[in-house]
């Protein structure tokens, strides 16, 4: 089975209710109605359940004033509160006494540590974090934190301890990039730049470790050196507007200021954000990227986080709240607008999709004019989407093989096959072991049953790649479908299926094969089954074609 649509533009369950602080900066007006302190504790916890968190903040609040600040009430305000951006109310709200759980009181030493470093009060920000360690789950946060915390008290010694914990190779990675700022900072520059080389050194360093290091030296005076960096940063990813932002500035701009404590407080909280992000900790990576926006609300990759988050939890309107504080001209507009884009498309709203996305193709952006062809195609509009990806494909020097991708799976879809079969070979040319390039020409050969064999091998190399990939597996029986061997075609099939479950176009092929071998009763259900799944239109007649009539003799196979 081919996967139709391979987004270029990477696009992230909050149910929709009251106007919310985190989403439109505006407090509701008035108590909220509730019968008792019950009802409004009851009426929060439902709201924070659903990701409502502003109003359950409101809820909350109220309950605690009216049933005697309990402290279940009060330790669900905090965490309300926290996860509505309301740093300052969380950090006097968050939990201390001994009915609290521990990973709340943990939590709310971490808030009013961030609260009081925003307040300008270093020293009571480290008393905060010291004593007992900050222990799980909040562990590498506490531990990037300090040092910046440090710096803020004046604690000279605190301040250039690089942060460690034992098998946390974030912490590892990104406590070394925050203490080469404070080297730099500290004035102690060969130390800062030993860092930098550290933290950037291998073929694939991360990009904000580039960025930063690239930073230091424009504020050294070594453009040049600078340069070097935004070039190798470009050959990995050619459409990083960062790398590129950064080359323009570096090439006859001022250099960009050494990061302030929040600043570099706001950074040092970004990595935990990701970590919990991967562990599927999202209520936990929601917090940290509040309490970094709370010290730097110019942070735009935490914004795009940030709304990410919120879309996948279901919160559209704060989520669109937070793909729009990227300022126009800003390295992160482009990919915020591309967000905020797929935000309407995801909606249902196709046409809000499309006049966003034409709105930034038309400042003549690369990422705006990728987001419109994706969008294009995802709205089956192909021959428009074509004409977009010529125009990029012609302007590039050297065309990145997901641009060929693109516009083989728009001409594909459109019924040029011819054109889609060159732009999908040019680009597995240039990217041979890529599983879903591989997939979508193998699939495409194999159901016009063309060149079985080649094909086969295609989808053979990217099951190998992808085991548990139902649509790949789907492929993979196809073809040995398309060859006549219906019983391997089954076996496959019916793994592709426990896979992919909901997929109307694996459950119609596993009817195929079950009619070829005489299964028809169990061909009859799938195909039932197909109608079920919301097919396409022409999934849908196909099916319903051979329910009135079966399957008709036995399909003609091609050649090799």
């Amino acid at each position: 089975m081919r996967r139709f649509l391979f987004a270029l533009a990477a696009p992230a369950a909050l149910l929709a209710g009251c106007a919310t602080t985190s989403s439109t900066g505006i407090e509701p007006a008035g108590p909220p109605a509730a019968d008792s302190a019950y009802g409004l504790f009851l009426a929060g916890n439902a709201a924070l359940n659903a990701g409502r968190n502003a109003d359950a903040a409101r809820f909350l609040e109220y309950a605690r004033a009216h049933g005697g600040d309990d402290p279940a009430v009060s330790e669900q305000a905090f965490t309300a509160a926290l996860m509505a951006g309301q740093v300052a109310k969380a950090a006097t709200l968050a939990p201390t006494g001994p009915t609290a759980s521990e990973p709340s009181k943990r939590m709310g030493r971490l808030v009013r540590a961030v609260a009081l470093l925003g307040d300008g009060k270093g020293k009571a920000a480290q008393a905060e974090l010291g004593g007992d360690p900050i222990g799980f789950p909040h562990r590498a946060a506490a531990a990037l934190l300090a040092p910046w915390v440090a710096a803020a008290a004046g604690d000279t010694e605190g301040t250039v301890v690089r942060p460690q914990l034992r098998g946390d190779g974030a912490v590892d990675y990104f406590g070394q990039i925050g203490q080469a700022h404070l080297f730099e900072r500290a004035r102690r520059f060969d130390e800062a730049e030993t860092n930098f080389k550290a933290v950037t050194a291998g073929e694939n360093p991360n990009e904000l470790a580039v960025l930063a290091y690239g930073g230091f030296l424009e504020r050294r005076g070594r453009k040049a050196d600078a340069l070097a960096l935004y070039d190798g940063a470009l050959r990995r990813n050619p459409s990083s507007q960062a790398a590129r932002a950064a080359k323009a500035r570096a090439s006859g701009g001022r250099a960009p200021a050494a990061p302030t404590l929040k600043e570099g407080a706001a950074f040092a909280l970004l990595a935990p954000a990701a970590t919990m992000i991967s562990a599927r900790q999202e209520a936990t990576a929601l917090a940290y990227l509040r309490l970094s926006l709370s010290l730097d609300p110019q942070r735009n990759d935490a914004w795009l986080m940030l709304g990410d988050l919120l879309q996948a939890r279901g919160d559209l309107e704060g989520a669109r709240a937070a793909y729009g504080r990227p300022k126009p001209g800003s390295p992160a507009f482009p990919a915020a607008q591309a967000k905020l884009a797929w935000s309407y498309q995801s909606a249902g709203d196709k046409e809000g999709a499309l006049r966003l996305a034409r709105a930034a193709a038309e400042t003549g952006d690369f990422e705006g004019r990728i987001t419109l062809s994706d969008l294009l195609r995802a709205n089956d509009r192909n021959d428009e989407a074509a004409v977009v990806l010529d125009t990029l494909i012609a302007e590039a020097k050297a065309p990145d093989w997901q641009l060929y991708y693109a516009r083989g799976q728009a001409h594909e879809r459109a019924g040029r096959w011819p054109q889609a079969e060159a732009d999908l070979s040019k680009a597995l040319s240039l990217r041979p072991d890529e599983p879903e390039l591989l997939n979508y020409l193998g699939y495409g050969l194999i159901d016009r049953g063309e060149r079985l064999k080649e094909a086969l091998a295609m989808v053979e190399k990217a099951v190998a790649a992808n085991p548990r990939s139902g649509a790949m597996i789907d492929s993979l029986g196809w073809a040995h479908y398309r060859l006549g061997d219906y019983p391997k075609a089954i076996e496959l099939l019916e793994q592709a299926v426990e896979l992919e479950a909901g997929d109307p176009e694996i459950n119609s092929h596993l009817g195929d094969a079950y009619w070829m071998v005489g299964r028809k009763d169990e061909a009859v259900f799938q195909w039932r089954r197909v109608l079920t799944l919301d097919p396409d239109d022409k999934i849908r007649a196909d099916s319903e074609r051979k329910l009135e009539s079966g399957l008709g003799p036995t399909p003609r196979v091609a050649g090799p």
